[in-house]
């Protein structure tokens, strides 16, 4: 049986485990050496080439999940992604970025791409229309993340793989909102599909770490860069995160339900103005995410009231954590603007419409009814 005919959990349960040869154990073993033998060998293993045995195991996993051929474990979601963009970028080239993605991209192209004389052009909106009229000849890349980060706009995958494949341009896409629970975009033609694995691959709260999936032509490309980096994970990490992986479609679906049922609510609720949630139909791209989704995804943002202080508001909170960072097993809470898009200026977040009010809300498997409490209560404090 081949990889993709098996079901999401069968492949976060078993594919990329290593075997325990010896002890029979029912769990990968760790393997923690820094040094292996170099002589008479297949593979002349060393952490930094992103090949100790865990760290090639887990990489099975995580290109079987994203239906590619290979992929590679970092650091962070940042090293996974830097390494990436130096990977297929040198002087001279450009890179066109769509408008609407993680605060910590956005300020990693503008100011380490100058210093590299890499050129680059973040698209004026998010449709198909407004990557082609930012390609330039010199073009090399494009860029996308859907849903994004915070606003959870939707862009279409398969129209812009399209496009960039009829210049030859490759794509790439930060696919960590979604996860491959609810969204594979190598079925819709992208290249290049990268992830913080820190938040739902990891999902407890307690790992930092990064990944890239691609052809082996493409990941060959990144190793030749990533190797002299040295953005590689440890392996007692990496250990932990497969053992997080193999729960992750059970999580991801409970949470991605819990999801839906907190954004209708808070649609109707008196001191909501605001829901960001592409499950909602009144999403502007609410049809496109219904197509290209397997589901909505369990992160969300939303505006109060004029009346009511969004940090007030997170600070009364009592169940649900005003938190850093997103998609554990608990809800958390934050504001973008003092958060994940506080390296942006004011002028750059006014005009991707992170608002000082906007409260990005990373959705649990907690009880619904309990959420729906605690946001109640605080909003009797204020």
């Amino acid at each position: 049986m081949s990889k993709k005919e098996l079901g999401l959990n069968t492949i976060c349960t078993h594919i990329g485990e290593i075997k325990d040869e010896q002890f029979k154990g029912a769990v990968s073993p760790i393997y923690l050496s820094s040094s292996y033998e170099f002589l008479d060998v297949d593979v002349k293993r060393y952490p930094r080439y992103f090949n100790t045995p865990n760290q090639e195991y887990l990489s099975k996993k995580v290109a079987a999940l994203e239906h590619k051929e290979t992929a590679m474990i970092f650091g962070s979601g940042m090293a996974a992604i830097s390494h990436m963009f130096l990977a297929f970028l040198k002087s001279g080239d450009h890179i066109v970025v769509q408008n609407t993605l993680y605060g910590g991209t956005s300020n990693f192209i503008r100011e380490e791409f100058p210093k590299l004389k890499i050129e680059f052009t973040f698209t004026n909106g998010y449709a198909v229309e407004d990557f082609e009229k930012a390609i330039q000849p010199n073009t090399k890349l494009i860029h996308i993340e859907t849903p994004s980060n915070p606003l959870l706009t939707i862009t279409d995958i398969e129209a812009v793989a399209k496009l960039a494949k009829s210049k030859s341009i490759v794509t790439s896409i930060d696919n960590t909102f979604a996860s491959p629970v609810n969204q594979n975009p190598a079925d819709f033609g992208i290249d290049l599909i990268m992830h913080s694995a820190t938040k739902y691959f990891g999902g407890h709260s307690d790992i930092c770490a990064g990944a890239v999936a691609g052809s082996k032509a493409h990941m060959d490309r990144i190793w030749n860069v990533s190797k002299n980096y040295g953005g590689s994970l440890s392996d007692f990490t990496v250990w932990m995160l497969e053992r997080s992986m193999k729960t992750m479609g059970l999580r991801v679906k409970a949470q991605t339900k819990n999801a839906k049922k907190m954004a209708q609510w808070l649609e109707q609720h008196e001191s909501v103005k605001k829901v960001y949630y592409p499950g909602l139909k009144s999403h502007p791209e609410y049809e496109l995410a219904k197509a290209q989704m397997k589901g909505y995804g369990a992160m969300l943002s939303f505006e109060l009231i004029d009346t009511i202080d969004s940090v007030k508001f997170q600070k009364a909170l009592g169940l649900i954590k005003a938190s850093m960072s997103l998609a554990g097993i608990e809800s958390t809470m934050l504001s973008p603007a003092q958060t994940s898009h506080s390296l942006l200026s004011q002028a750059e977040r006014d005009a991707i419409g992170v608002s000082d009010g906007l409260i990005r809300f990373s959705v649990g498997i907690e009880s619904v009814s309990d959420l729906k409490d605690d946001i109640e209560q605080a909003l009797s404090q204020l």
